[in-house]
């Protein structure tokens, strides 16, 4: 029994070291971690009359303007012939899709929680708890796509967060009024 522990914990172990060994795994769990927590605040503020949404904006371009960077030096160095394929990888027609659909349990989780302050500012709330839930969605899925380019997290990524933020705005007129 001992000895089927240690092998179980020497593999988490080696598993543990495999990942910290990928730094663009980790890049992209923190791209997508950093609009959780911006997400976050954005909800929670547009969630209360009145809050100021200064830093916001700054706090959630700066992810991916650094991702944007770090993708344009990526393509720079890359020959031409794999240029579509650091930003298409393999997954590309999945990938927003996939984050959305991860994104609606917290999705509706934000919006029923919003519903219980007085957001006024209703498309901008429900925006920003469609960024929340897409960001949350995002980090789950994060661990299970297999691109690490940069320039594909930059664009499908992004482009998965914006489909429950852009349904959020549609919706939340609709559902945070009160």
């Amino acid at each position: 029994m001992a000895q089927g522990v240690a092998a179980v914990a020497a593999g988490a172990l080696v598993a543990a070291v495999m990942m910290v060994a990928i730094p663009m795994l980790w890049a992209k769990f923190f791209f997508v971690a950093w609009f959780t927590v911006g997400g976050w605040i954005a909800a929670m503020r547009l969630s209360r009359p009145g809050a100021s949404l200064a830093g916001v904006a700054p706090l959630l371009l700066a992810p991916v303007l650094a991702m944007w960077v770090l993708a344009a030096v990526e393509l720079s160095g890359a020959d031409a012939e794999s240029r579509a394929a650091l930003f298409l990888g393999q997954t590309w027609n999945a990938c927003p899709g996939r984050i959305a659909v991860l994104s609606a349990p917290m999705f509706a989780a934000a919006i029923w929680g919003m519903r219980g302050f007085a957001a006024t500012r209703l498309a901008l709330a429900g925006a920003a708890a469609g960024l929340l839930a897409g960001a949350a969605g995002s980090v789950v899925y994060c661990f299970h796509c297999p691109e690490l380019a940069a320039p594909f997290i930059g664009t499908w990524y992004v482009l998965g967060m914006l489909i429950p933020t852009a349904l959020g705005a549609v919706i939340g007129p609709l559902v945070l009024r009160w």
